[in-house]
């Protein structure tokens, strides 16, 4: 094993754990670029290496339906649907049930990630003024992103990745996810219901959040190529990737919304992370690191390649790097007929455990902070290890009913 690259791949991941290197100001994706710029630069790895390391039908794809959502993101769409339930003379509980239904449902065709930024101010602003506390359903809006997004093989990065490096199969994916994110949605809203009790109202403050107001015409624009996109990936082979480019060409070709307005609601950082994550993957894998992990592993009983195993080390591992790279790393296991979905599910409904989970998680904290909302780990956990355990339950029980968990090699 090179020495260069392990600690390479040790340092990065370590990255992932801590959200940063201690005493630099590095984030997860410049801890990750560092990474890959350090194989570059001392030969560990090539640079045509690099550039075929980095999945270009995944980052495709990731970018083409960022574009789509940008669309809806501008329109006033997100603002509209917010707003409107923030509106409805309904109790809290059905607030917050709307609240998660909304963030499920969105999230299942635009990506959670991009759900959570545009919904957590708005979120905010109208708890403050109905005399609400946001942290429920701050809690709720997170936690039904990430479960809701776990429904699609287009709802979050690490299905995306999933889907276009397995080949997996939109509606069949689908079929194996519905079932444990419907019910995923409803047990989140139970579990926060249980926590706050009648714990709901505090003094109103008056707020407002500027947002993009609502374009029925840039709106209506919107749902037609989203529609005839889930229509392509759900009733044709057409490749995913080409068909979301062709939908984000389609979407880019407008008089009113400027190109670069749209390309500036791309996650460039994202991006980032993930060609820096493929390329120190790539060097660890080829320096024969996973082969030593797998050894590592099978000889303390745990094999990698026996979904059962698969789905523990995956839900573990994504609340210790957070999923996205931990579906980088366990995708070369992933060679059952179920390990697709097995991934996808357990690493998306694992990220709702703790806070550094996921990156939805991560944003809907983030943005509350800044605006003096404070999310505590405490909190956070209250609702998250219960809605995380239940949820991987029932996805573990529905798998096994399906494929049979304890099948594989």
């Amino acid at each position: 094993m090179d020495g260069v690259v392990l600690v390479t791949f040790i340092i990065v991941y370590a990255g992932m754990f801590f959200g940063r290197l201690p005493g630099l100001a590095l984030d997860r994706t410049g801890v990750a670029l560092l990474g890959a710029i350090a194989l570059l630069a001392t030969g560990r790895i090539t640079p045509p290496a690099a550039w075929t390391a980095i999945d270009v039908p995944t980052t495709a794809l990731l970018i083409a339906m960022m574009v789509v959502s940008a669309q809806f993101r501008l329109g006033g769409f997100y603002t509209a649907v917010t707003r409107r339930i923030a509106n409805t003379h309904a109790g809290p509980n059905a607030v917050l049930a709307l609240v998660i239904l909304a963030a499920g449902s969105l999230s299942a065709v635009l990506a959670n990630d991009v759900i959570c930024i545009v919904m957590t101010p708005l979120i905010i602003e109208a708890c403050l003024l109905r005399g609400l506390k946001p942290t429920p359903f701050l809690l709720g809006l997170a936690c039904g992103a990430n479960v809701g997004s776990a429904a699609t093989l287009i709802g979050n990065p690490q299905n995306i990745l999933i889907g276009q490096r397995m080949g997996l199969s939109f509606s069949g994916y689908l079929a194996d996810a519905v079932v444990p994110s419907a019910i995923g949605l409803w047990v989140t809203w139970y579990v926060i219901c249980r926590s706050v009790r009648d714990r709901w109202h505090e003094e109103p403050r008056d707020v407002h959040i500027d947002a993009a107001p609502f374009n029925a015409w840039q709106t209506g624009k919107g749902l037609v190529v989203l529609t005839v996109l889930v229509a392509l990936f759900l009733f044709t082979s057409v490749p995913q990737d080409l068909a979301a480019l062709a939908a984000a060409s389609v979407i880019l070709t407008s008089r009113k919304m400027h190109t670069r307005r749209m390309l500036a609601l791309v996650d460039w950082q994202l991006l980032v992370l993930f060609a820096g994550l493929f390329i120190v993957n790539h060097a660890f894998q080829k320096a024969g690191g996973l082969d030593q992990m797998a050894a590592a592993l099978h000889s303390a009983g745990i094999n990698l390649h026996r979904p059962a195993d698969l789905f523990v080390t995956t839900s573990v591992l994504s609340n210790v790097v957070s999923n996205v790279p931990a579906v980088m790393l366990l995708l070369p296991f992933a060679d059952s007929p179920m390990a697709g979905s097995l991934l996808a599910l357990s690493s998306t409904l694992a990220g709702n455990l703790l806070i550094v989970g996921s990156i939805a998680n991560i944003i809907v904290v983030d943005q509350a902070a800044h605006r003096g909302i404070r999310v505590s780990w405490s909190e956070h956990a209250r609702v998250g290890i219960p809605v995380t355990v239940v949820t991987l339950l029932i996805c573990a029980a529905w798998l096994y009913l399906r494929y049979g968990l304890g099948g594989g090699t």
